[in-house]
């Protein structure tokens, strides 16, 4: 009886150990953590000038797409007004090298970085990647910083803890923490996506701040949010591992040199691998080659399954492209490759993606595809980020241009051609389907009203309702 009470009283001993042992890793506070890093997270406010021409004839307007509307809008009042946006950033370098999203720089006059909420700086762009969404500033000083490392975010779990600190709403110096949500997550914004998930809040000017780990190391660059109104509880960041070879090429040569393999890709289906007798799904299905491509000297053909890059096995086709833009350009690369039923290796000399005839066409925007709103009698399309540049809109504009208005239609006498739809019923319009669904919702009510915001071909913000039949 007595051994089996010690036995007992043991399990508990070793349980209750075990659990306080557990407990030890959640934080008590992240105070110490937080007044550290603190001094290296820095607040970055951009502005830049817009232009617009007010109307000469105030109570007069041509019909739209009159010859003489854009031959009077000529005589207009230039008007220029200052635009704002707000970000974060962190520091990387004494010297002052800091870190953030291209999305919170590009298009920007003057650039000030303010450090740990005190000094305020001026700072220029050494190099900046839209692809990838990173950009690196210098502070115009020659005053000395407290930088922050990168950690190793090969190596953060599921779970982990993990702190974000930013600039969100332009409250500066805002600590929030959580946990890594999930990883390896694509939600469609750039062409490299390897995102972290946290949920730790994340919010509208948190853009370009770092994502610690416990050891105060930066695993991840804060970019994105889920939700239109800001945090609820999803926000993404850029693996350090995936941002820190870009990072070192945009401070060596102020651009990017990515490796191109000059292939057209899609996903291995449970079918195309059952035709080709491969075990499972997994690798890059070659859709096509590229002329005179480093894949095409190497011998690599479409219909080839590209199972492994450099000695990393491609599970799924979106791994690839990842891979290969982060291999150094020329060098010599072995790519494994399921052909017949069976498995070959070939040899490829990596070339540049940025100088390749492949990225340049690639890179020219399509025209997007115009849509017939058939109960508005409008035709829209998305706006593209050629023309927020050309018409000085803020980085961040999403809408539908209207390209064509009916003489029947509701909008006639209320709206004009190049318009842009930015919300309707007072929610955000990013595409035709928001917008179908907006009418769908005014269609099937009592009032038969829609509320529309827009921007006018002046840039001017205006609310318009309009009845439907």
């Amino acid at each position: 009886m007595i051994k089996l009470k010690t036995v007992f009283f043991s399990l508990i001993f070793i349980l209750s150990f075990s659990i306080k042992s557990n407990a030890q890793n959640i934080p008590s506070s992240f105070a110490d953590l937080a007044e550290k890093l603190m001094p290296s997270v820095v607040n970055i406010s951009t502005t830049q000038t817009i232009v617009t021409r007010s109307n000469p004839f105030p109570n007069f307007q041509f019909p739209p797409g009159s010859p003489f509307e854009d031959m009077f809008k000529e005589f207009g009042t230039p008007q220029e007004r200052q635009t704002s946006a707000l970000g974060s950033g962190f520091i990387i370098d004494e010297k002052g090298i800091v870190v953030t999203n291209n999305h919170v720089i590009e298009g920007a006059e003057d650039i000030v970085v303010q450090v740990n909420g005190e000094k305020k700086f001026k700072a220029k762009v050494i190099g900046a990647d839209p692809l990838s969404d990173i950009a690196v500033l210098k502070i115009q000083t020659k005053e000395e910083f407290t930088p922050v490392k990168f950690g190793d975010s090969d190596k953060a779990r599921i779970g982990d803890w993990v702190i974000a600190i930013g600039n969100p709403f332009g409250l500066g110096g805002t600590v929030t923490s959580g946990i890594i949500s999930a990883r390896n997550r694509s939600i469609g914004l750039s062409r490299y996506e390897d995102y972290i998930q946290t949920d730790a809040s994340i919010n509208s000017g948190n853009s370009g701040g770092p994502l610690f780990d416990m050891k105060g190391d930066v695993i991840g660059i804060n970019t994105a949010i889920l939700g239109r109104s800001g945090n609820v509880g999803i926000g993404f960041s850029i693996p350090s591992n995936s941002a820190k070879p870009i990072i070192n090429q945009l401070i060596e040569f102020g651009e990017t040199k990515r490796g191109w393999l000059g292939v057209r890709i899609q996903d291995v289906t449970k079918e195309i691998a059952d035709v080709e007798k491969l075990d499972e799904p997994r690798g890059a299905l070659v859709a096509s080659v590229a002329p005179n491509s480093p894949s095409e000297k190497a011998g690599v053909k479409a219909g080839d399954i590209i199972l492994e890059f450099n000695g990393e096995k491609i599970g799924e086709m979106k791994e690839l492209p990842i891979i290969v833009a982060r291999t150094e350009v020329g060098k010599k690369v072995k790519v494994k490759i399921w052909r017949n039923k069976k498995e070959i290796e070939k040899n490829v000399i990596l070339g540049r993606l940025e100088t390749s005839e492949d990225f340049k066409v690639a890179d020219q925007e399509k025209k997007p595809l115009e849509t017939k709103i058939d109960e508005l009698k409008i035709t829209v399309r998305e706006i593209t980020s050629e023309e927020i540049k050309s018409r000085k809109l803020p980085n961040q504009t999403k809408g539908l241009v209207i390209t064509n208005i009916e003489d029947n239609s509701p909008l006639k006498n209320s709206i004009e051609l190049e318009s842009i739809i930015l919300e309707a019923q007072k929610k955000k319009v990013r595409n035709v389907n928001d917008l179908k669904q907006a009418v769908k919702q005014v269609l099937n009510s009592n009032q038969k009203t829609i509320l529309l915001v827009i921007f006018n071909s002046e840039n001017q913000r205006r609310y318009i309702g309009v009845k439907l039949d």
